[in-house]
């Protein structure tokens, strides 16, 4: 059976001792089992690791073969130091038999390798180091061969069509490492046909699944989440001089709370934001250090050591340049800031005479120069280490800093952690971007888990801020799993293992799909991947086809999860679909809590009934019709909108208000089950516009032309234009 799932850190291997497997449940030992059999199944071989992984420009693309399951694995591309630190932390915590990478490589990656080959002493073993050549990573012969694999779990009545479409939804291909360390692990397996070393050619390797893998203590969130909750956003940047790397952080979180001095605290915070983690400890740490730094008794202090801190430039940069004995001026300006305790240096007439005494002293001076440059840049070498730690260290506290500036600035607030809790809980909640934006901004609260329902149902007019409340939730969830103070009052964040969003489709002609296909990729990752844990944010879901199918798709997904009792995953919905409720299309059951609507609530909602779930809660956005008008208050209450005066918002994009009126005749129409029919008066003006087009092609007619043919001109034009005259 095809598995598609994320593996929530640890070596995907056997179960510890007394835990239950994920697949079959735990069994008693049966009597009459003999000693023999026991000894067969303690002698069958342990489950191997086959690695593959491309380091290039920063990034790291990794992907695994585990024989324990068949399963291939994969990690997205993510940014790894020279160092490669992530890459280890990964052989440390899947220990591969093989590590299969391209012969052309990095100096920084043929580095590693050689010292990894080089650690006789390993536990458990030392892995086999195995070079490919480069052309079997290529991009293009990577994507055909996944797409050519043969795949258990795919029907062989698929087209290639539908093959692709498939597997878009679980392989990332815009990770175009992952892709070609994916293409690259392939290629391994066939060549050493692992698994079917002893069965005909005809019979390949056995892949039962792609799931992709999440370090211990790392929470996972695609690419998709990072782009509609706006934590990164790139714009090209206005001059013409910059073509090539022409990008510059627009409007984004990380824009926002980059306020580091140093270059590598940019890069720190980036890795951060790249890598939230729910390890307490960690994240506590980080709040400590920001919290310190917010007291005003050391405010001083951390304005002078964020100054301070600008002063630290590209330190393994010159390091390099040392080795290969290139060092210049401004590198030695860079470790040293030279003072000149306000005195002049000048040639007057004595010390002229002095050189013509003494002679130049040039070249001497200069080889003294160069003997002490020499050995001060050896002394400087030998601590290298030692320098790398203080960068380390400097720009940890340079981003921590640029953290607590920020919270001082725009007044966040500290979140606490609850390992116990299942969810999040946020008192009045804003949107760290939007506040900046608008005027005013109206706080919100958000509660999930507990007895506060697993699935939120937010309804409300167009352009009452449901997506903007979604976001809010992501952003500060993801803030508070970076450790990082928080938009609001209070809140306080439970186990949370990953966020999913459908919120905005990220088209791409390169991907060849429909805007509706991506929506339903990103719904599918979230199906397939949510736990008890997750966090899944969803609007709009099914607006890209027909009404009646997308109210089907988005009542089956939410039916989905509800079957999933306990296990279901926490989730805010926000549509439009008010037949979601009025038709009763989500589970009944005799265990019903009870979400009912205040008496003399503000227009915009109405009373539900109580047949619903005790695991969904219905919300909506408030809102009062002044006249004509409609007033957003921007507050989420409980409840269900009765409409979603699509009619307003389209007035306020500019519409003709004949238009708009057309359009709430044919909805009204449509409500009420009567037929639609045309409007006369336009039927009349556009059968008159038609008469006039065929008189004018008559009066151009040349009647005495001896070659006009009337029986062609009534054929092709009188005919034709019949219908829409009469």
């Amino acid at each position: 059976m095809f598995s598609v799932g994320t593996i929530p850190g640890g070596t995907p291997q056997s179960p510890e001792p007394g835990a239950a497997s994920a697949s079959f449940p735990s069994l008693a030992p049966v009597s009459g089992r003999g000693e023999a059999e026991e000894e067969e199944d303690n002698e069958q071989e342990p489950a191997e690791i086959y690695l593959c992984a491309l380091w290039t420009s920063g990034y790291l693309g990794i992907a695994y073969y585990d024989t324990s399951d068949s399963t291939i694995h994969f990690m997205p591309d993510a940014p790894d130091h020279e160092s490669l630190k992530l890459l280890q932390r990964v052989l440390d915590e899947i220990n591969p038999r093989s590590v299969v990478t391209s012969a052309k490589q990095d100096e920084n990656m043929t580095r590693f390798l050689g010292k990894l080959a080089s650690q006789e002493h390993r536990e458990p073993k030392r892995p086999e180091i195995v070079f490919l050549p480069s052309v079997d990573f290529g991009l293009e012969i990577s994507k055909q061969r996944l797409l050519a694999g043969n795949y258990s779990f795919i029907p062989d009545s698929m087209t290639t069509t539908e093959k692709i479409l498939f597997l878009s939804s679980i392989i990332p291909f815009d990770c175009l490492l992952t892709v070609r360390a994916l293409g690259g692990l392939l290629k391994f397996l066939g060549r050493r046909r692992i698994g079917v070393e002893l069965e005909d050619y005809n019979v390949s390797v056995p892949i039962l699944g792609f799931k992709k893998f999440v370090l211990t203590h790392l929470v996972s969130i695609d690419q998709d989440t990072y782009s509609v909750l706006q934590i990164f956003k790139s714009e090209s940047h206005p001059s013409v001089y910059k073509v090539a790397s022409g990008l510059k952080e627009g409007l984004s979180l990380f824009g926002i709370l980059n306020r580091c001095h140093c270059k590598w605290g940019q890069k720190l915070l980036r890795l951060w934001f790249t890598r939230p983690t729910h390890d307490l400890g960690e994240l506590n740490s980080r709040l400590d250090v920001i919290q310190f730094f917010l007291l005003p008794q050391n405010l001083d202090m951390a304005q002078m050591l964020h100054r301070l801190l600008g002063h630290i430039k590209n330190v393994p940069l010159i390091l390099k340049r040392m080795k290969l004995s290139h060092t210049k001026v401004s590198d030695w300006q860079v470790l040293y800031k030279f003072l000149s305790e306000e005195k002049l240096h000048y040639r007057s007439a004595r010390t002229k005479e002095l050189d013509a005494l003494l002679g130049d002293l040039h070249c001497d001076i200069r080889d003294q120069e160069t003997l002490l440059m020499y050995q001060l840049q050896c002394q400087v070498l030998a601590r290298a280490a030692v320098l790398t730690r203080v960068l380390d260290l400097a720009s940890r506290l340079d981003v921590l800093l640029a953290l607590a500036s920020a919270a001082r600035d725009y007044g966040y607030s500290r979140p606490r952690y609850s390992p116990q809790l299942l969810g999040v809980r946020i008192l009045n909640g804003r949107h760290p971007l939007m506040e900046l934006c608008a005027r005013t901004f109206v706080p919100n609260s958000a509660e999930c888990g507990r007895d506060k329902g697993r699935i939120k149902v937010i309804t409300g007019p167009n352009s009452s801020g449901k997506s903007i409340y979604l976001k809010q939730v992501g952003l500060i969830t993801f803030m508070a799993l970076v450790g990082s103070f928080v938009p609001a009052e209070e809140a306080e964040i439970g186990a949370v293992d990953a966020i999913f969003t459908r919120i905005h489709s990220c088209e791409s002609i390169s991907l060849g799909l429909s805007t509706f296909m991506i929506d339903l990729n990103q719904v599918a990752k979230a199906v397939n991947n949510a736990t008890k844990q997750s966090l899944v944010l969803i609007d709009e879901f099914g607006k890209g086809t027909n009404t009646v199918d997308g109210l089907a798709l988005l009542a089956a997904v939410l039916r989905h999860w509800l079957a999933l009792g306990p296990m279901c995953p926490h989730i805010f919905v926000a549509t439009n679909f008010l037949s979601l409720v009025q038709l009763q299309l989500l589970p009944q059951g005799p265990l019903v809590q009870y979400l009912g609507l205040a008496k003399g609530f503000r227009a915009g909602s109405r009373e539900i009934d109580d047949t619903l779930s005790p695991c969904i809660s219905f919300k909506t956005m408030e809102t009062c019709e002044d006249g004509d008008d409609l007033v957003f208050f921007y507050q989420v209450c409980e409840g269900i909108a009765n409409a979603s005066h699509a009619s307003y918002t389209a007035a306020q994009a500019g519409l003709p208000g004949n238009l708009i009126a057309r359009g709430k005749e044919v909805s009204d129409l449509i409500r009420s089950g009567k037929p639609i029919k045309p409007v006369k008066e336009l039927l009349k003006e556009k059968q008159m516009e038609n008469c006039q087009t065929l008189v004018d092609k008559f009066l151009k007619l040349d009647l005495e032309d001896p070659n006009l043919d009337l029986d062609i001109f009534m054929s092709q034009e009188v005919l034709p234009a019949a219908t829409g005259i009469l």
